[in-house]
């Protein structure tokens, strides 16, 4: 193995954390941090930036409520730490909310169409980065956004291109939408690239992840949106999530 080759391997290595659970080495970013706040309360530090010891867990809701249940974070840390019986749920909705507020971040950038002619447009084309449709939307949307991106695939195919698979995010309501665009009766929207449209996506994997329990690769298209699945099997284009 080359010198630098090594070193970056080390250098992986020497990040990597174990979770209390599995114990088991993982990336940062295949774990979630928790730290001790203020009154001995355990909290989660979904940036990893928050200051104190951190204890480290597989990023699944499911092994969430295992170390609640084993106590595994009084036994990593070595004292007494009030951990709440529902803080897989607690992490969950900190999860939307982030990632609801980098939808925002990147509607500030103007990267987000809304509107369900400008989006079925941007699917169809192949200019969209993601497709959004709301989880309490019409199904009948959802099935014609669906066959936009098939006819868009198809003419890529047609013209001998590589197909690029558009993610489909459906995990959030129309209320989640509204907040995060600034508008009313959101339903479908658009994201064109962008780094702000990464970072959306990169927070929606995670979330995906958590509630599905994948510890292997991100999901590109979330369980509950299945008319476009046909043309969403691969990684999607565009730089990975962080």
């Amino acid at each position: 193995m080359a010198p630098r080759v090594e070193r970056e391997a080390r250098a992986d290595k020497a990040q990597e954390r174990t979770c209390v659970v599995t114990r088991q080495a993982r990336a940062p970013e295949d774990l979630i941090r928790f730290v001790v706040g203020p009154g001995d309360i355990l909290v989660p530090d979904l940036r990893r930036k928050l200051p104190g010891r951190g204890v480290w867990v597989g990023l699944s809701a499911a092994a969430v409520g295992q170390a609640v249940k084993r106590k595994a974070f009084e036994r990593s840390l070595k004292q007494k730490v009030a951990v709440s019986a529902t803080l897989a749920d607690e992490v969950d909705a900190l999860m939307v909310r982030d990632a609801i507020q980098a939808l925002a971040m990147a509607n500030k950038a103007g990267l987000v169409s809304s509107g369900f002619g400008k989006v079925e447009a941007l699917a169809g084309s192949g200019q969209a980065a993601a497709i959004i449709a709301a989880s309490d939307g019409a199904e009948d949307g959802k099935r014609k956004i669906g066959q936009a991106l098939r006819r868009a695939a198809a003419i890529r195919a047609e013209a001998g291109l590589k197909p690029r698979n558009i993610p489909v995010v459906a995990i959030f309501a129309a209320a989640e939408l509204e907040l995060a665009l600034g508008r009313e009766h959101v339903i479908h929207a658009a994201l064109v690239p962008g780094p702000a449209t990464e970072g959306f996506l990169s927070r929606w994997r995670r979330l995906v992840r958590f509630r599905t329990d994948d510890a292997g690769g991100t999901p590109i298209i979330d369980p509950a949106e299945s008319d476009a699945a046909d043309q969403t099997k691969t990684e999607p284009a565009g730089p990975k999530a962080e």
